[in-house]
């Protein structure tokens, strides 16, 4: 039985639409919608390779956009008559738009329980300054961490199918001392020293799995100086 991370920061499909709008810098009233669906399903693809617990809701936007998408193509004298009075395209823009006004103001609101969490460290400091230093303060989402990840991969090589059985519990416990014990030395460190020296992807993937339940388990913190940047990795014991 292969394992799979349960996660409480995964986010919904709207987050990832929007994680690809704002990534991509595209506008978001004229949403290229045969782009963005193939770079949806990469994601989807990503997240079930990695053993994620895709929620079925997901999958419903997923055939959401690849109808808009066939819709798109077709001429309009092949669409019935309701088909044409009815844009789900439209009706997916405005969903996004108040969505991304919701995320917008709870993204203020992070920023500055950020600073406060770091303003009030207690014990020890050297996170709380060393954060404020490089200037570390938004939170790094699941979309950034299969971004880098997929990065990550691509350094060895071309993205072949995982035939290998992925490696039980035991081993993604390996890779959470060996990531504890890299954060003994230093109380950050860049995403991609996690896997400076693997070269199976099946080795990679366990630590990224390690890295997500590390996350889980509150004992890690994955910061960037701005979105879509850098990901460091913090113990979160220092704080």
């Amino acid at each position: 039985m292969s394992y799979k991370v349960q996660l409480e920061i995964f986010e919904g499909p709207l987050d990832l639409l929007l994680y690809l709008i704002k990534k991509e810098e595209l506008d978001i009233h004229h949403i290229p919608i045969a782009r963005i669906t193939e770079q949806y399903l990469e994601y989807i693809r990503m997240m079930k390779m990695l053993n994620l617990d895709v929620a079925g809701e997901f999958l419903v936007m997923a055939a959401t956009l690849m109808h808009i998408k066939s819709r798109m193509l077709l001429p309009e004298e092949e669409l019935e008559e309701e088909e044409l009075e009815e844009d789900p395209g439209a009706e997916l823009v405005k969903q996004l738009i108040e969505y991304r006004k919701f995320k917008e103001s709870a993204e203020k609101l992070e920023i500055r329980e950020i600073e406060q969490e770091e303003i009030f460290t207690r014990g020890g400091d050297e996170m709380a300054e060393l954060s404020q230093k490089e200037g570390f303060l938004l939170e790094a989402n699941l979309f950034d961490l299969i971004s880098a990840f997929s990065n990550v991969l691509k350094t060895v090589g071309a993205r072949d199918e995982f035939t290998e059985i992925m490696d039980e519990e035991t081993t993604v416990k390996e890779k959470i001392r060996e990531i504890m014990d890299m954060l003994r030395v230093k109380v950050s460190l860049n995403f991609t020293k996690f896997f400076v020296g693997l070269i199976s992807k099946v080795e990679m993937v366990v630590t990224f799995l390690a890295l997500l339940e590390l996350i889980r388990l509150k004992e890690i913190k994955i910061r960037q100086a701005r979105r879509f940047g850098e990901i460091r990795v913090y113990k979160a014991g220092n704080q």
